[in-house]
């Protein structure tokens, strides 16, 4: 029998405190976990549903654009671009590359709350393609609108995307017209974005042919950077929908406002089916606990958050809250049951690690590394802001495999690689390093000198699932008391660090046995788990 979205009453301690930060943020640090396991389960949740802090700065010019026909010579190193309506082909393509960069810079320095979290989902949901859309200002205001929705009202969302200048480009929605409706965003909407294809959803071709009508009119003006309504281009005629939609007639209208009119209706109506709840509940539960949804789950945690969400009119928040805080969300099934994405896997790792960039304004230092990491996670199967089709990334949606489909023979081996990178070597740019720095890590623990202490925190940092007590202890033997037997080898070699750094063949000892065990702790398939 399950929880259900019974109130979690059980002890708060630091692994609930790590398995609600594994799937809400992007990697939390070990000063996170510990506040938050201090913090007691409310009070956590309130502060990862905390949308009144301050928007990250946009992207800023980095490139250099001499090579375009129309270089966008206004705008200096280090200034914005997203407010510049420069359409050159080549300028647009260097600005996303920028964006992208940027947008993992975001996720590295991204504040304590789900806001970087949220923001990918909706991503995800209502997908779109940067390089389909191709205007670069277009993609930044499209990820600005998740981003400041993020949080919530998922009908305010909703409308906004439809009318969104990057939406209408890749969706064909700036092509709709009166005398060749365009149904492209219309099914779309109800098939992907509202409603959904499960089997409560009972939409027609015929509601597909009746929404696109309603959406004629709209076209984008890439000088002013947004979308307008254009009444001449408009169907003015009564839409009728199926018995689905409670044979609703949505009414034409002409003039200026005919487009904002119908398109209110048209958002109050798909809204208005139980169905749409559910489908929404149905994902956000896939995001942040499992992909399984049995019908016990169905029942006791879909119907019921589904319930909260229309009682609240399509706030997000009370719905997560509600999750968050469920005895559900603790059960022990669920940790460590979810694959990583590429972004959770990379970025988590680098803040877990604690991994050092140039401060957030050196925007001529850190573009060029955090360009490093868009190719690492493009080569994993996660391409921010180009996800693979409007249905986004397979994981989070296709059956049997859902996030089995984020590992296979082509990206595991890369995992496996990046991961080995980043915790020996690393990388530069521009004499900048990224590497993992493995005793700056461990002496935030409690007892680094204790080796199975030391162990153990490691093991709990890294692993979305704990490894055997003799697992450990070969760890212990085999890498930090280099084959010795007595846990005092690795104590003298530890306590002789601190006090003698300048020792250099015992700090070589002591950070190599480091990193060589952070190294062998993400290559474990316990890694790739949370």
């Amino acid at each position: 029998m399950i929880a259900g979205l019974t109130p979690y009453q059980g002890q708060w301690n630091e692994a609930n405190a790590r398995h609600l930060l594994k799937r809400t943020v992007f990697g939390a640090t070990k000063e996170q976990v510990d506040a938050f396991a201090s913090l007691g389960l409310a009070a956590c949740v309130e502060k990862l549903l905390d949308d009144t802090l301050p928007q990250p700065n946009p992207p800023v010019k980095e490139y250099n654009s001499s090579a375009a026909a129309s270089p966008d010579t206004l705008i200096a190193m280090g200034q914005t671009w997203v407010n510049d309506p420069n359409n050159d082909g080549t300028v647009a393509s260097l600005r996303r590359a920028s964006f992208k960069k940027w947008w993992v810079g975001t996720m590295l320095f991204q504040d304590p709350t789900l806001r970087e979290k949220m923001t990918l989902f909706w991503h995800n949901h209502f997908a779109t393609e940067s390089a389909d859309v191709g205007n670069a200002q277009y993609v930044y205001k499209h990820h600005q609108l998740l981003r400041t929705h993020a949080l919530g009202n998922i009908k305010t969302l909703t409308r906004a995307v439809t009318i969104d200048p990057a939406m209408l480009v890749y969706l064909n929605g700036q092509n709709n017209n009166r005398t060749a409706p365009d149904e492209n965003y219309s099914r779309e909407i109800q098939e992907l974005f509202v409603v959904g294809k499960g089997p409560g959803s009972g939409f027609t071709e015929a509601d597909v042919k009746a929404a696109a009508r309603i959406l004629t009119g709209w076209r984008n003006n890439a000088t002013k950077i947004e979308s307008y309504f254009d009444a001449t281009r408009h169907d003015t005629a009564n839409k009728e929908f199926s018995t689905f939609y409670g044979n609703r007639v949505i009414a034409g209208r002409t003039g200026a406002t005919a487009g904002d009119q119908e398109l209110d209706d048209l958002i109050t109506m798909l809204f208005s089916v139980d169905e749409a709840a559910l489908f929404l509940c149905r994902k956000l539960y896939r995001w942040f606990l499992y992909y399984d949804i049995p019908s016990e789950v169905e029942a006791s945690v879909i119907a019921p958050l589904a319930k909260i969400m229309r009682d609240n009119n399509f706030e997000v928040k009370p719905v997560l809250r509600a999750l968050f805080s469920s005895a559900h969300f603790y059960e022990s099934t669920f940790m460590g049951a979810q694959i990583k994405s590429p972004v959770d896997m990379l970025i988590g790792m680098l803040r877990e690690s604690d991994v050092k960039f140039a401060p957030a304004d050196s925007y001529a230092v850190n573009y060029p590394l955090w360009n490093q990491l868009v190719s690492y996670l493009t080569n994993m199967q996660q391409n921010i802001a180009d996800p693979p089709d409007v249905s986004g990334w397979k994981a989070y949606y296709q059956e049997p495999g859902y996030y089995g489909y984020w590992v296979n023979t082509d990206t595991l081996p890369k995992r496996i690689q990046y991961l080995d990178i980043l915790a020996t070597t690393g990388y530069t740019m521009n004499g900048f390093k990224v590497s993992v720095n493995g005793v700056s890590l461990v002496r935030k623990f409690s007892r680094p000198e204790e080796p199975n202490l030391l162990i153990d925190d490691l093991v709990k940092h890294f692993l979305g699932l704990g490894i055997t007590p003799a697992h450990k202890a070969q760890l212990k033997r085999d890498i930090l008391l280099a084959g010795q037997s007595e846990d005092y080898y690795w104590t003298n070699a530890w306590e002789t660090y601190i006090t003698a750094p300048s020792n250099a063949a015992n700090t070589k000892h002591v950070t190599t046995a480091i990193t060589s065990l952070i190294k062998y702790l993400m290559n474990l398939p316990e890694f790739q788990l949370m």
